[in-house]
């Protein structure tokens, strides 16, 4: 293969090894026994031999440096480099212009000597990218590079620029086979040009990071592993609208296995009615390049593999991989679930004091061996990441866990360290600042909420905060890089704490920058040098999944618990009828679940009795509970029907609205004038059995009147029981979270609630639903309800 263009070396585009256009080479290099190219005077030819016999007789290598006119000039450095979205906004760049190089002859509006120069200087700039791409290390997926380019370049890349917008516009009038660049590429193209013009005209550099509408989302290149390491419904799709990668939750949402979703057309879990939606949205998307459905969270429903309609918010965000594709990654989130979380810091900044330890104690890195350095052993770096890990995940709460974390690497890393956490998509708050200062110096000005992340933010917490580094930090930020309120404050922490070095990473989770760690080092001993950056990468990797984990628990408790007590009801007053209830959330970690009680007037003057309990731990029970009371309500007042009516009325209503929704429930009706005598009628479906203490303290389970649960066969006839409640009695009706015990029989924790109510019997009511929590609530596993009814007549 030869040209006429000795004077052009190789220009390497740093392509993935497989076949495309335009990337032939690095396929051939792993292909051919043998390789290389000759130059001669009337131009070069690149040869390979697919034989493994014979030695070669040229370097086994391409040439790899490109010899423009005036090359080796001026030096440009951009700052921030997503190294996935260059290598994406590259390939799409080469497209272009190898398309309007080949279509030359059907005018496509280009002058050729433009044209020339336009692929000369994108050779140019590919083989500056990737030759320092190739000699800076590759830590992390934000990198700053600095390229040499000739110092009279800018012309030739502004004729680049206009080449490349009238191919752009081509391509959008689809008179061109090229799809035109998305958004983000063009964005980025933008911001590549304006820093080459800019730094040879004289400019300061702009981090990428820090440009005007640059999302602050995950820049790392995709793999499937992101997919299947998430565990909410995902599945990511290219740019055929094949599907890729699925992961379980997706497929168990869905009904299928994520071996059976790979390959298909995505289009094979959208409804047939809104098929055709589909693909002219996705068309037009890849088309106009006009993002009309990412970014946003659009409610439809995911069609099944049994063919029934799953109601799902959709939230889709284009993603590029290492080799240059576009991956299309949606999250599909239950419309019943909880939607996605917002970033909430529990708890406000403590700094912490370390007194009495000398600058140089020993530490992580900065004694030789420690597990900062290069040459450290693997299982002190491990045993860091360990015990930072378990010191999160074992503390009560995230506060006090970040100053766990703290501490341990103050002792073995750094002098002090600071979490910033995203309270909103602006506003920072510190929730942790540990030191080892003397007493008494405790710079409270430097926690708690801090100043936004403004557009002129350029310091190296606002870009860390936008997903670039880990930053090496070799002294305080110049007065050049202060532009804002946060920049400044920045810089008043450094010189405060004092720092001659140090490390500030963003706290990556869930494709989302949620906060940042800066790590700093001051005084005698080893610095912070780019030795220590992978251990800082792996450090925050690790620490933002605990950060975000222990968000999203909390949250979903929050939630979950507002959502349940948001239906507790004002008990109704009825003259010589006392009511009393208790509500208690779960001791253990889940704090979710579906109990309720209920009581409310006929308008026939009985008062009816409500308690349950939905299957489930989580907040989907939450909500079905929520559901399951309205119904039961709205039945129980309309008919005004016996208790085994109204509860078949409301098993039929469950199974034609909710059929996987099965429920415990007792449906009780106090029949009696107010001055008695008293009845209680009821019908239970399949719930623990109310409760009937004595004044005198003798107690008998009502278990008459028992049925099956709800969900279950709405066709099956229910039985009712009918007892007597003799004055300053008590009726107790609770959920099975206040007696089932693990590995206990049911008879034995029924016994065990028969003998404390006994010996509350005289107590008043108030005080009787206390003990019984405190007594037999205290190491309950499970929500508990508890409704207490007494007649109290004059005596």
């Amino acid at each position: 293969m030869s040209d006429r263009r000795p004077d052009r070396g190789l220009v390497p585009h740093g392509c993935p090894p497989y076949a495309g256009t335009g990337q032939g080479l690095p396929l051939i290099a792993r292909l051919s026994s043998r390789h290389g190219v000759e130059t001669g005077d009337d131009g070069k030819t690149v040869w390979c031999e697919l034989r493994p016999e014979g030695p070669p007789r040229h370097p086994d290598a391409w040439e790899s440096a490109v010899a423009l006119p005036g090359a080796g000039g001026g030096t440009v450095t951009l700052l921030d480099v997503p190294t996935a979205l260059y290598a994406a906004s590259q390939q799409h760049r080469h497209a272009l212009l190898r398309e309007l190089t080949m279509g030359a002859g059907q005018d496509p509006g280009v002058p050729p000597e433009d044209l020339a120069v336009a692929q000369d200087t994108s050779n140019l700039i590919t083989a500056a990218v990737t030759g320092a791409l190739r000699r800076r290390p590759a830590e992390g997926a934000v990198r700053s590079l600095p390229l040499s380019v000739p110092p009279d370049a800018g012309s030739s890349v502004r004729t680049l620029r206009a080449v490349l917008d009238l191919a752009e516009e081509g391509a959008r009038a689809e008179r061109l086979l090229t799809l035109p660049a998305l958004p983000r590429q063009r964005l980025f193209h933008q911001w590549l040009f304006d820093e080459i013009t800019g730094q040879l005209a004289g400019a300061d550099p702009t981090a990428w990071t820090v440009v005007p509408g640059v999302s602050a989302s995950e820049p790392v290149a995709w793999d499937a592993g992101q997919v299947h390491a998430v565990s909410v419904p995902t599945i990511a799709a290219d740019e055929r609208n094949r599907i890729i990668a699925v992961n379980g939750p997706a497929a168990d949402l869905l009904g299928w296995h994520p071996e059976e979703l790979t390959g298909r057309p995505i289009t094979t879990l959208v409804p047939e009615h809104l098929r055709r939606r589909h693909i002219a949205a996705f068309t037009s998307l890849l088309l106009s390049g006009q993002p009309r459905i990412l970014g946003r969270s659009v409610p439809l429903p995911a069609l099944h593999h049994d063919g029934r309609l799953v109601p799902v918010r959709l939230f889709i965000q284009p993603q590029e991989t290492a080799d240059g594709r576009t991956v299309f990654v949606a999250q599909l989130t239950p419309r019943a679930a909880v939607p996605g979380p917002v970033a909430h810091p529990l708890g406000r900044a403590r700094p912490t004091a370390r007194p009495g330890r000398p600058p140089s104690a020993a530490r992580a890195g900065g004694t030789k061996g420690g597990p900062g350095r290069a040459d450290s052993s693997a299982l002190e770096r491990l045993s860091l990441l360990a015990d930072t890990a378990a010191a999160l995940t074992n503390a009560p709460n995230l506060q006090e866990g970040l100053e766990r974390v703290g501490r341990i690497l103050t002792q073995r890393l750094a002098d002090w360290c600071a979490v910033d956490l995203f309270v909103d998509s602006a506003e920072v708050e510190r929730v942790s600042l540990v030191h080892r200062s003397p007493p008494g110096r405790e710079p409270t000005e430097y926690g708690g909420r801090l100043p936004a992340v403004s557009d002129t933010a350029r310091g190296p917490l606002a870009r860390a905060l936008r997903g670039a580094g880990p930053l090496l930090l070799t002294g305080p930020p110049s007065p050049g890089e202060i532009a804002s309120p946060l920049d400044a404050h920045y810089l008043g922490l450094f010189r405060t704490l004092g720092m001659d070095s140090a490390v500030v990473a963003p706290l990556r989770a869930r494709r989302q920058i949620i906060g940042a760690l800066t790590l700093a080092r001051r005084g005698p001993g080893e610095p912070f040098t780019e030795e220590h950056l992978p251990l800082v990468h792996d450090l925050v990797r690790s620490l933002a999944l605990g950060v975000d984990n222990a968000r999203l628990h909390q949250e979903t408790r929050d939630i979950a618990e507002q959502l349940q007590r948001s239906l507790l009801p004002v008990l109704p007053e009825v003259e010589n009828l006392r009511l009393d209830a208790r509500y208690a959330a779960s001791s253990a970690t889940a704090q979710v679940g579906g109990d309720w009680y209920d009581s409310f007037v006929l308008p026939n003057g009985d008062m009816a009795l409500v308690i349950g309990d939905v299957t489930g731990h989580n907040l989907d029970a939450a909500i079905a509970m929520s559901q399951l009371r309205s119904m039961l309500r709205g039945i129980a007042v309309d008919r005004q029907e016996p208790p085994e009516a109204v509860l078949r009325r409301l098993d039929m209503a469950n199974h034609s609205l909710h059929r996987e929704a099965t429920a415990t429930c007792i449906y009780a009706l106090v029949k009696g004038g107010s001055q008695g005598p008293w009845w209680l009628v009821h019908s239970s479906a399949g719930h623990p059995p109310p409760l009937l203490v004595g004044a005198d303290g003798r107690t008998r389970f009502l278990e008459d009147g028992s049925g099956l649960l709800l969900g279950v066969d709405p066709d099956m006839p229910r039985p009712a029981s009918r007892e007597a409640i003799p004055a300053h009695s008590t009726v107790l009706l609770y959920t099975d979270g206040l007696v089932e015990r693990r590995e206990e029989h049911l008879d034995d924790a029924l016994e065990r609630l028969r003998r404390h109510a006994a010996q509350l019997s005289r107590e008043p009511l108030d005080v009787l639903c206390d003990e019984l929590l405190i007594r037999l609530g205290a190491d309950s596993d499970d929500d508990i309800a508890l409704l207490a009814l007494r007649p109290t007549p004059p005596r």
